[in-house]
């Protein structure tokens, strides 16, 4: 297939000041983007009741991460047709007229409107961010920045509720985006004027139908995972209906990426084995890490008494032990290789989560606390050698699809993570519930929503229920810790079986296409 000509950056033509300060400049694009996946979760019933939308308020979230994850894969494509800087600045334009909006906002449905069109912004901030880095800096030189945007994502994701909770508290919701904006521009003044340029050599062919299908698809597979066990039951017509169109669109996309000129997602890089074994890997690891994210706050809060923002300071030993891994496996990564980090990080967060599955509301601080640090000293050592090990195996020209590729595969597993770790709590509370005399004989709902009416089970039954019924809730997340701890041994496993080639030097990079193109 025919692909469009364009002339791509050479990074030794780009000196080291330029390219710190274009860094500096996505670092804080990078920030900003994961930042605002969560730093709403502590604010949002706050921001719901005041905009007198409690029906609307988890749509807030939905609709973020929805439109995130579609944009990545079509935002990766057009950099690598038009370039990094244009899509760098269109996603920054779009996130900051969100971010203003979204602070504006008068009623929910403004406010779930303008947090879509930040999400479409952060969907081409990331992707192209780390797509970059491989402009920017030969293969050898990669690992040391790409870890320290792992870092970045690490904190900009962890400490999002705890600075949510903070600012909420002291000047109000709507500096949760009003903050944005002036980091936004920051960002800006540090990129535009010496973000390099490419020049497209021929009229651009743009993958329409392709984009649009795969859009669908996401949000169907997305959405699914959002409403099932929620709205309607996991078995049921409407997941029947949903799988159905899952399946239908999937078909379609893989025709019309075969036939199509320049497709979006090219389906060649599916023969190659290390982009196909890390896709997996990646899809895991979102699975693992964003389940834990999303849970561990609410054990914190709810089993163990904390409140948000002692919860966001709790949860700053789980970023610790990231951002160490993170950053020193990009340091050390052209002496280790990959296999060391894939294989030792997926056996340490084993050990932490393994910890974490027996936590109780009685847990000492210090158990907590390590169990954290260790489970995060095990992410940072996955999260920035993945990404590594797909850039500096793929193709130049591709650099943009297969590195959003792969976000998409991570975001896709976050978002099914809390799909699929919410049913596995909602079973194995029903059941505990069940076991409590009682209790269905009184009228309550024997689901989670009996979390709501303690209250009135306090004055029927007295403390002692109670506390079974949050025990036993607190039983029921520690179980998800099990399965996010067995989950993330499978990366081990992969990792191991994974057949790597030395990390190219400037000097090699050039023919890494025809090797690639060979093993194809």
């Amino acid at each position: 297939m025919t692909q469009n000509v364009r002339t791509s950056v050479n990074s030794s033509n780009i000196d080291s000041k330029t390219r710190n300060m274009i860094m500096l400049g996505l670092a804080l694009g990078m920030i900003v983007a994961c930042l605002d996946g969560t730093i709403v979760s502590t604010a949002l019933k706050t921001i719901a009741q005041d905009l007198n939308g409690m029906d609307l308020y988890s749509w807030a979230i939905t609709a973020y991460m929805l439109c995130e994850t579609v944009l990545i894969p079509i935002s990766g494509k057009l950099s690598d047709i038009y370039g990094r800087k244009p899509l760098l600045l269109v996603g920054i334009g779009l996130f900051l007229a969100g971010s203003v909006l979204a602070g504006l906002s008068t009623n929910m449905v403004e406010l779930i409107a303008f947090r879509a069109l930040q999400g479409f912004g952060g969907g081409t901030l990331i992707p192209v961010a780390t797509a970059t880095v491989a402009d920017l800096y030969p293969p050898e030189k990669r690992g040391k920045v790409q870890g320290m945007l792992g870092a970045i994502f690490a904190v900009g994701s962890a400490i999002g509720p705890l600075l949510g909770g903070i600012i909420t508290d002291s000047i109000g919701w709507h500096w949760c985006f009003f903050i944005n904006v002036p980091i936004g521009l920051v960002m800006i003044a540090l990129t535009a004027a010496k973000f390099p340029s490419i020049n497209v050599q021929e009229k651009p062919y743009i993958d329409y139908t392709g984009m649009g299908v795969l859009s669908i698809f996401i949000a169907d597979i997305l959405l699914l995972f959002t409403w099932a066990g929620n709205d309607f039951a996991w078995i049921s017509v409407e997941t029947l209906i949903m799988v159905i169109i899952a399946v239908a669109l999937l078909h379609a996309f893989v025709k019309i990426e075969h036939k199509v000129k320049d497709p979006v997602m090219n389906p060649h890089i599916f023969k190659n084995k290390l982009i196909v074994s890390s896709g997996v890997m990646v899809f895991i690891f979102g699975m693992t890490m964003m389940g834990v994210l999303t849970f561990i706050t609410i054990f914190l809060q709810m089993i163990m008494g904390y409140t948000p923002t002692e919860s966001g300071y709790v949860t700053l030993a789980l970023v610790a032990g990231m951002m160490i891994t993170s950053i020193s496996s990009g340091a050390l990564l052209n002496r280790t290789g990959y296999k060391p980090w894939l294989i030792s990080g997926p056996i340490f967060s084993f050990i932490g989560l393994l910890m974490m599955s027996f936590l109780h509301n009685g847990s000492d601080l210090w158990f907590l606390l390590l169990s954290l640090f260790i489970c995060g000293f095990g992410f940072g050592c996955v999260m920035s050698v993945i990404m590594i090990l797909v850039q500096n195996n793929s193709s130049e020209k591709e650099m943009g699809m297969v590195t959003s590729t792969i976000n998409l595969f991570r975001n896709i597993g976050g978002t099914m993570a809390t799909g699929l770790f919410a049913t596995i709590i909602s079973t194995a509370f029903i059941q505990k519930l069940n076991a409590i005399p009682g209790l269905s004989d009184a009228g309550f709902p024997m689901t989670t929503s009996i979390l709501n009416h303690l209250g009135e089970i306090m004055s029927e039954f007295g403390p002692g229920y109670v506390q079974t019924i949050v025990s036993d809730y607190g039983d029921a997340i520690a179980l998800t810790f099990l399965v996010a701890a067995i989950l993330i041994l499978f990366v081990a496993v992969i990792a191991s079986f994974l057949k790597t080639r030395p990390i190219v030097s400037v000097k090699t990079e050039k023919n890494l296409d025809q090797v690639i193109e060979k093993e194809e």
